[in-house]
This record gives C-alpha cells, sequence and structure tokens, in this order.
C-alpha cells in the first residue's frame, strides 16, 4: 500500500501561518501544520519555476 500525498493546500498554510503571527501557536507547531498542509511542494515549485520574490 502506498501513500499519495494530497495536494498543496494554500488556504491551511495561510492560516497556520496567521494562527504563528496572533501569538496562538508555538513556532514548531507552525511548521508542522504547513509541512503538513503542502509548503514544501509549494516552494520547491516555485523554485523549479523560476519564481523571485519582487522588491518590496
Amino acid at each position: 500500500m502506498s501513500f499519495e500525498q494530497p495536494a498543496p493546500d494554500l488556504t491551511k498554510i495561510i492560516a497556520a501561518w496567521e494562527e504563528f503571527e496572533k501569538g496562538e501557536e508555538a513556532p514548531g507547531r507552525v511548521l508542522a501544520n504547513m509541512k503538513t498542509a503542502g509548503l514544501p511542494t509549494v516552494l520547491a515549485e516555485l523554485t523549479a519555476s523560476g519564481w523571485t520574490p519582487s522588491e518590496s
């Protein structure tokens, strides 16, 4: 039996970050939630596409 990882969920990633910013979750829990929601996949796809942050 193989495990298929679900598609990344940007809503969950953003919600985890917002909880951290409000001080509602510890950093370790936030990172775990973001990883589970697919952040590594999102970052890998951005890197592969050549995306770079815009200057603000």
